[in-house]
């Protein structure tokens, strides 16, 4: 089903999208899986973000108070990995790394234990499966704990992808689909008669569109010719992560996620089946630097030794920085603006790995029929307007 177009020339796809990352990228296949003509413009296609993520599915331990109307899409794409994992493997052959292995939440003193503790409770408030465990039994899951750990929660409905891989199918998902990669940097919105009709590259290629999504990540909010009034308030958070190799030699260095709040930040390990071992990640408003620095390898590195002091045995093979797309309310911006004919799917902040199923679905949903369905509707992007603010501070 294709969208009407009425600027008197027919567009050269149906649908243009901004941004190859996962996001753009999982919009871009489900779109053509609708029928729709669907162009992605990327100088890099499966780049971005997901290069960096550690790739946690964790619906459930990344839940923050104030967050429960997330929680909902949190816990709806969450649902749909293994069938979303499963159908992309069928198509490309690549093996994303889906482990359904679960997450443990560790405290390491009184004041993390008393965080966990109310972690639990709303997790038990809210519906949630997780399990309060003693320190000794955090060690008998795993054992490379440090002795000092005081008591932890076992999740094993959060499970773990490897993004890199995630990112390289769905190029190929969108090759095999019909999808246009363009490998470009979009430059500007084209606007005719109040309404989105495609972008101009930097090469200076006119690309008219139907209707253009715009999935940039954190760079959504800087493409030039997109009305003041819908340019979307996504912001860049730094954050830096470190890889580390195990051993083919050794047993398995952990069997699941660890993450724990060690002195007020966040730290995790998420071991991959190949033998990496994700560490991360610094949370860092430093707008668009993407330096890594001593300080946050060392940082990662020092509170990850608290965990699992083993880990400085392991060789350090690779430190990155990446932005990820924040929004006013840590939440997604998803489907039609106030411009007709201009759809955003950006903001997705910490958990853009794990919204990628239902963003797919949702933006394909909102392609065809011009409405969100009813899971997303608290994420449009006119909550953001100036009518929306003044209701919300009334």
């Amino acid at each position: 089903m294709s969208p009407t177009h009425t600027s008197g020339t027919p567009p050269t796809s149906d649908v243009v999208v901004v941004g190859g990352g996962i996001i753009g990228l999982v919009t871009a296949w489900r779109a053509a899986q609708r029928g729709l003509a669907t162009t992605v413009v990327d100088p890099e296609p499966g780049g971005g973000a997901a290069q960096v993520a550690a790739g946690m599915l964790a619906a459930v331990t990344e839940l923050h108070h104030g967050e429960q109307t997330l929680l909902g899409l949190n816990l709806a794409s969450a649902r749909r990995y293994p069938d979303f994992a499963a159908e992309l493997t069928e198509l490309t052959g690549r093996d994303l790394g889906h482990r359904r292995c679960g997450t443990l939440a560790v405290a390491l003193d009184a004041d993390d234990r008393a965080h966990l503790r109310e972690l639990h409770a709303l997790h038990e408030r809210s519906g949630l499966e997780s399990q309060w465990l003693t320190g000794r039994e955090c060690r008998r899951l795993e054992p490379l704990l440090a002795p000092g750990v005081r008591g932890g929660l076992r999740v094993d409905g959060d499970h773990a992808i490897d993004p890199r891989q995630l990112a390289a199918a769905l190029v190929t998902a969108c090759e095999r689909s019909g999808v246009v990669l363009h490998r470009a940097w979009a430059d500007r919105l084209t606007v005719v008669r109040d309404r989105a009709t495609g972008v101009v590259t930097a090469d200076g290629t006119e690309l008219a569109a139907g209707q253009v999504v715009l999935a940039a990540g954190s760079l959504s909010g800087r493409l030039a010719g997109v009305p003041e009034d819908v340019l979307p308030p996504v912001r860049p958070v730094k954050g830096q992560v470190l890889r580390l190799t195990v051993p083919g030699n050794r047993a398995p260095f952990l069997n699941r996620t660890v993450r724990a709040v060690v002195r007020g930040s966040h730290v995790y390990l998420v071991p991959r089946e190949s033998g990496e071992l994700v560490i991360g990640a610094t949370s860092e408003e430093m707008g668009w630097d993407t330096t890594v620095t001593a300080g946050g390898v060392y940082e990662l590195l020092r509170d990850a030794h608290e965990l699992v002091p083993g880990i400085t045995e392991l060789p350090l093979t690779e430190t990155r920085a990446g932005l990820r797309p924040g929004s006013p309310d840590n939440a997604p911006l998803l489907g039609p603006t106030g411009l007709a004919g201009l759809l955003l799917a950006t903001g997705h902040h910490r958990n853009g790995v794990l919204l990628t199923p239902v963003t797919g679905d949702v933006l394909a949903h909102a392609l065809t029929t011009g409405e969100l369905p009813e899971e997303a509707r608290p994420f449009t992007p006119r909550r953001f307007t100036a009518g929306a603010l003044l209701e919300q501070s009334a």
